[in-house]
Protein backbone atom coordinates (compact mmCIF):
# COMPACT_ATOMS: atom_id res chain seq x y z
CA UNK A 1 0.00 0.00 0.00
CA UNK A 2 1.29 3.38 -0.88
CA UNK A 3 2.47 5.68 1.72
CA UNK A 4 -0.60 8.90 1.93
CA UNK A 5 0.24 11.75 0.75
CA UNK A 6 -0.57 13.90 4.02
CA UNK A 7 2.62 11.65 5.45
CA UNK A 8 6.46 13.14 5.17
CA UNK A 9 9.53 12.94 6.14
CA UNK A 10 11.53 16.02 7.33
CA UNK A 11 14.53 16.59 5.75
CA UNK A 12 16.02 19.68 7.84
CA UNK A 13 14.99 22.52 9.98
CA UNK A 14 14.13 24.50 7.40
CA UNK A 15 11.87 22.15 5.59
CA UNK A 16 9.98 21.06 8.83
CA UNK A 17 9.20 25.18 8.99
CA UNK A 18 7.82 25.40 5.19
CA UNK A 19 6.01 22.02 5.84
CA UNK A 20 4.44 23.79 9.17
CA UNK A 21 3.71 27.12 8.12
CA UNK A 22 1.72 26.63 4.66
CA UNK A 23 -1.62 26.78 6.76
CA UNK A 24 -1.62 27.15 10.02
CA UNK A 25 -5.32 26.25 10.80
CA UNK A 26 -3.98 22.60 9.71
CA UNK A 27 -3.42 20.08 12.60
CA UNK A 28 -0.31 18.30 12.19
CA UNK A 29 1.16 15.23 14.14
CA UNK A 30 4.88 15.60 14.95
CA UNK A 31 6.29 12.14 15.36
CA UNK A 32 9.91 11.62 17.37
CA UNK A 33 11.36 8.57 16.07
CA UNK A 34 14.39 6.61 16.09
CA UNK A 35 15.77 3.24 14.53
CA UNK A 36 16.80 1.98 16.71
CA UNK A 37 14.27 1.98 19.15
CA UNK A 38 11.90 -0.99 18.72
CA UNK A 39 8.77 0.52 20.09
CA UNK A 40 9.38 3.40 17.20
CA UNK A 41 8.91 0.47 14.45
CA UNK A 42 5.42 -0.28 15.97
CA UNK A 43 4.18 3.40 16.15
CA UNK A 44 5.28 4.34 12.60
CA UNK A 45 2.85 1.75 11.84
CA UNK A 46 0.28 3.93 13.43
CA UNK A 47 0.72 7.34 12.28
CA UNK A 48 0.97 6.19 8.76
CA UNK A 49 -2.75 4.37 9.41
CA UNK A 50 -3.85 8.16 11.28
CA UNK A 51 -2.65 9.78 8.11
CA UNK A 52 -4.41 7.31 5.90
CA UNK A 53 -7.17 7.70 8.10
CA UNK A 54 -7.96 11.33 8.48
CA UNK A 55 -6.41 13.10 5.01
CA UNK A 56 -6.59 16.22 6.73
CA UNK A 57 -3.81 15.73 8.68
CA UNK A 58 -0.37 17.16 8.46
CA UNK A 59 1.69 13.59 9.61
CA UNK A 60 5.17 15.22 9.74
CA UNK A 61 8.16 12.15 10.61
CA UNK A 62 11.34 13.26 12.39
CA UNK A 63 14.18 11.55 13.12
CA UNK A 64 15.10 12.90 16.98
CA UNK A 65 18.67 12.37 16.75
CA UNK A 66 19.81 13.29 13.06
CA UNK A 67 17.11 16.34 13.59
CA UNK A 68 18.02 17.43 17.04
CA UNK A 69 17.20 21.11 16.79
CA UNK A 70 14.06 20.15 16.12
CA UNK A 71 13.55 18.34 19.01
CA UNK A 72 15.19 20.12 21.59
CA UNK A 73 12.77 23.27 20.28
CA UNK A 74 9.86 21.00 21.70
CA UNK A 75 11.95 19.15 24.77
CA UNK A 76 12.08 16.30 23.01
CA UNK A 77 14.00 14.00 25.50
CA UNK A 78 12.73 10.75 24.73
CA UNK A 79 11.70 8.13 21.61
CA UNK A 80 8.86 7.91 20.66
CA UNK A 81 6.94 10.94 21.37
CA UNK A 82 4.35 13.18 19.47
CA UNK A 83 3.28 16.40 19.12
CA UNK A 84 -0.16 17.45 18.74
CA UNK A 85 -0.25 20.98 16.89
CA UNK A 86 -2.39 23.73 14.99
CA UNK A 87 -0.07 26.23 13.37
CA UNK A 88 1.69 26.93 15.91
CA UNK A 89 -0.20 26.27 19.23
CA UNK A 90 0.59 22.87 21.13
CA UNK A 91 -2.84 20.87 21.11
CA UNK A 92 -1.14 17.99 22.80
CA UNK A 93 1.92 15.68 24.28
CA UNK A 94 2.26 12.12 23.99
CA UNK A 95 5.52 10.62 25.27
CA UNK A 96 5.66 6.87 24.58
CA UNK A 97 4.39 4.07 22.63
CA UNK A 98 0.54 4.89 23.65
CA UNK A 99 -1.40 4.24 20.39
CA UNK A 100 -4.89 4.35 22.37
CA UNK A 101 -3.83 8.14 23.84
CA UNK A 102 -2.79 9.06 20.26
CA UNK A 103 -5.16 8.01 18.40
CA UNK A 104 -7.68 9.04 20.70
CA UNK A 105 -5.63 12.73 20.62
CA UNK A 106 -5.88 12.64 16.92
CA UNK A 107 -9.67 12.08 16.54
CA UNK A 108 -10.28 14.39 19.27
CA UNK A 109 -8.60 17.57 17.47
CA UNK A 110 -9.07 16.55 13.99
CA UNK A 111 -12.90 15.68 14.15
CA UNK A 112 -14.25 13.21 11.87
CA UNK A 113 -12.43 11.22 9.00
CA UNK A 114 -13.24 13.86 6.75
CA UNK A 115 -11.28 16.21 9.03
CA UNK A 116 -13.69 18.56 9.35
CA UNK A 117 -14.39 18.30 12.49
CA UNK A 118 -14.97 21.38 15.43
CA UNK A 119 -12.12 22.81 16.36
CA UNK A 120 -11.33 21.67 20.39
CA UNK A 121 -9.05 24.25 22.53
CA UNK A 122 -5.70 23.89 23.35
CA UNK A 123 -4.12 22.29 26.47
CA UNK A 124 -3.64 26.00 27.97
CA UNK A 125 -7.66 25.91 28.02
CA UNK A 126 -8.11 22.29 28.64
CA UNK A 127 -11.41 20.63 29.43
CA UNK A 128 -9.80 17.24 31.10
CA UNK A 129 -11.23 15.86 34.69
CA UNK A 130 -9.68 16.89 37.88
CA UNK A 131 -6.51 15.27 38.25
CA UNK A 132 -6.64 12.99 41.83
CA UNK A 133 -4.91 14.74 44.95
CA UNK A 134 -1.73 13.80 44.58
CA UNK A 135 -0.18 11.55 47.87
CA UNK A 136 1.84 13.76 49.98
CA UNK A 137 5.22 15.07 48.51
CA UNK A 138 8.52 13.61 50.07
CA UNK A 139 10.65 16.16 52.04
CA UNK A 140 14.04 16.97 50.44
CA UNK A 141 15.53 14.99 53.47
CA UNK A 142 13.19 11.99 52.22
CA UNK A 143 13.77 12.33 48.51
CA UNK A 144 17.63 12.26 49.24
CA UNK A 145 17.67 8.96 51.54
CA UNK A 146 15.62 7.38 48.84
CA UNK A 147 18.10 8.35 46.45
CA UNK A 148 20.79 7.59 48.05
CA UNK A 149 19.18 3.67 48.53
CA UNK A 150 19.15 3.28 44.85
CA UNK A 151 22.68 4.74 44.23
CA UNK A 152 24.03 1.86 46.58
CA UNK A 153 21.57 -1.12 45.46
CA UNK A 154 24.54 -2.04 43.19
CA UNK A 155 28.22 -1.00 42.82
CA UNK A 156 27.40 0.54 39.03
CA UNK A 157 23.58 1.86 38.79
CA UNK A 158 22.86 3.33 35.20
CA UNK A 159 20.21 5.71 35.94
CA UNK A 160 18.67 6.38 32.32
CA UNK A 161 15.82 6.65 30.01
CA UNK A 162 13.61 3.41 29.44
CA UNK A 163 15.89 0.21 30.61
CA UNK A 164 18.95 -1.44 28.62
CA UNK A 165 16.35 -3.93 26.92
CA UNK A 166 14.47 -1.08 25.42
CA UNK A 167 16.35 2.13 25.78
CA UNK A 168 14.67 5.78 25.41
CA UNK A 169 17.33 8.31 24.08
CA UNK A 170 20.62 7.08 22.21
CA UNK A 171 22.61 7.94 24.81
CA UNK A 172 21.04 5.42 27.39
CA UNK A 173 21.54 3.11 24.60
CA UNK A 174 24.85 3.26 23.84
CA UNK A 175 26.00 3.47 27.98
CA UNK A 176 23.87 0.78 28.59
CA UNK A 177 25.23 -1.55 25.24
CA UNK A 178 29.27 -0.43 26.13
CA UNK A 179 28.16 -1.83 29.47
CA UNK A 180 26.71 -5.48 27.98
CA UNK A 181 29.64 -5.12 25.62
CA UNK A 182 32.50 -5.27 28.61
CA UNK A 183 30.13 -7.78 30.87
CA UNK A 184 30.17 -5.40 33.30
CA UNK A 185 27.11 -6.17 35.99
CA UNK A 186 24.67 -3.10 36.76
CA UNK A 187 21.57 -2.30 37.97
CA UNK A 188 19.59 0.32 36.76
CA UNK A 189 16.76 3.04 37.22
CA UNK A 190 14.14 4.46 34.23
CA UNK A 191 14.24 8.16 35.48
CA UNK A 192 11.10 8.75 32.66
CA UNK A 193 9.20 6.67 35.57
CA UNK A 194 9.89 9.22 38.67
CA UNK A 195 10.01 12.89 38.38
CA UNK A 196 10.91 13.19 42.07
CA UNK A 197 14.40 11.30 41.12
CA UNK A 198 15.08 12.73 38.29
CA UNK A 199 14.61 15.86 39.23
CA UNK A 200 16.58 15.04 42.63
CA UNK A 201 19.20 13.39 40.87
CA UNK A 202 20.16 16.41 39.35
CA UNK A 203 20.55 18.35 42.28
CA UNK A 204 22.24 15.73 44.44
CA UNK A 205 24.89 14.76 41.88
CA UNK A 206 24.87 18.41 40.53
CA UNK A 207 24.67 16.97 37.25
CA UNK A 208 21.45 17.97 34.81
CA UNK A 209 21.67 15.56 32.24
CA UNK A 210 20.67 11.26 31.52
CA UNK A 211 22.06 9.09 31.68
CA UNK A 212 23.88 9.16 34.92
CA UNK A 213 26.15 5.94 35.73
CA UNK A 214 27.18 5.81 39.39
CA UNK A 215 30.10 3.29 40.53
CA UNK A 216 30.47 2.96 44.02
CA UNK A 217 27.67 5.39 44.86
CA UNK A 218 29.50 8.06 43.23
CA UNK A 219 28.53 9.88 40.11
CA UNK A 220 31.47 8.59 37.80
CA UNK A 221 33.58 11.36 36.41
CA UNK A 222 32.66 13.53 39.42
Amino acid sequence: MSTPANLLQVESSDHFKELLSKDLARVSLLNFWAPWAEPCKQMNKVVTELARKYPDLLSLQIEAETHSEISESFDIESVPSFIVLRGHTLLERIVGADARALADAIAKYVGPQTGTGTATAPLSQTDRLPVPAAKKAETPEELNQRLRAIMNQSRVVLFMKGSPEVPRCGFSRKISGLLHEKKIEFSYFDILTDDSVRQGLKKLNDWPTFPQLIVKANLLGD
